[in-house]
């Protein structure tokens, strides 16, 4: 499996909603490994993308 590591990057603010308790186990993560809520949200969706499996 592929692991995913939180770094300190430049990003563009924008505005999503997200469910409560998503958003607080954001927070939550975002705090452990000190980095913002925004960078952890952006960095998620580029792993995610980045090994997403689209059929064929």
């Amino acid at each position: 499996m592929v692991k995913f590591t939180p770094k300190k990057q430049d990003k563009e603010v924008i505005s999503i909603r997200l469910p409560v308790k998503l958003l607080e186990t954001v927070d939550r993560t975002a705090a452990k490994v000190d980095i913002s809520r925004n960078e952890l949200i952006n960095q998620c969706i580029e792993f995610a993308l980045e090994n997403l499996e689209l059929p064929e």
